[in-house]
């Protein structure tokens, strides 16, 4: 389908939708690390901060910018909408081959009706030290581009331990015989989006249902330093036996929330 040009009967009315969840946790030892953590993610990621990050976004798949809500909410947490629209374009600029889409740079793409949006999640455990960022992305397309390009851009924008990824393919467009066109480009994974460099540093599962057009990946970090999950202290400041057990619980509430279910052990991550 991608190695020839689509001839289309009017406007391309596919919809691609992108949901990207990543998951920062960390360990914090007392009541006040716990509290200074939620503190430091609601200012990294705060609406100015996430305002920037989906410009960034529009901007390599080249949108215009026509609107932006965004609110920091009490207690924490923060929400940011962006209406774009598409831009003129060349047309051979345009393409869905499947690889790793830019980091910020110029890209030119084709977008009308189409959003982008994130919704940030602080939370920490009440008993056992562990805090837990959530961050939910939402790239909305209509037109020939499709918003995997902009994949790549979004890893590297968040301090991601778990990823979880959902693109979907919806309605459909017509060729200039009538016949009509449910997808318009080849797609077989998302992790074909994603740079080499980045792969290897995840455990990646595919879920995918083809026929239906919806394609889902999650990654988890495979090698873990203790030191980048202690947050307000260091591998210094403990035992043997406690660095054990921060292990055991950082592992067992990474296999949980990679697998989305309540489990008796962990997956076994790297951690040291």
């Amino acid at each position: 389908m991608s190695k020839n040009k689509l001839k289309l009967h009017g406007f391309n009315n596919l919809t691609k939708t992108l949901s990207f969840n990543i998951y920062d946790i960390v360990y914090a030892r007392s009541s006040s690390d716990e509290k200074k953590y939620i503190e430091y993610i609601d200012e990294m990621y705060n609406a100015d901060r996430l305002t920037q990050i989906l410009t960034d976004v529009s901007d390599i798949i080249g949108a215009n910018v026509l609107n932006i809500a965004h609110q920091d909410y009490d207690p924490q947490g923060a929400s940011v909408t962006i209406l774009i629209s598409e831009e003129p374009v060349v047309s051979e600029q345009l393409s869905n081959k499947e690889e790793p889409g830019p980091l910020p740079d110029s890209v030119v793409a084709h977008l009308d009706k189409s959003h982008i949006t994130v919704h940030t999640y602080p939370e920490s455990h009440p008993e056992n030290g562990l805090s837990t960022f959530r961050a939910d992305i939402d790239v909305a397309t209509c037109g020939r581009i499709s918003p995997l390009k902009a994949l790549n851009y979004l890893i590297h924008s968040f301090e991601s331990d778990i990823v979880t990824m959902d693109y979907r393919v919806r309605g459909f467009t017509r060729d200039v015989d009538g016949h009509k066109l449910f997808i318009d480009h080849d797609i077989n994974s998302i992790q074909n989006y994603i740079a080499d460099d980045t792969k290897d540093l995840f455990q990646m599962v595919d879920v995918n249902v083809y026929q239906e057009n919806i394609f889902h990946t999650k990654m988890v970090r495979k090698d873990i330093d203790l030191d980048n999950y202690l947050f307000g202290s260091i591998k210094n400041d403990y035992s043997e036996s406690e660095l054990r057990h921060i292990g055991r619980i950082l592992n067992q509430e990474m296999s949980e929330i990679f697998y989305g279910r309540n489990l008796t052990e962990g997956l076994g991550l790297g951690l040291e």
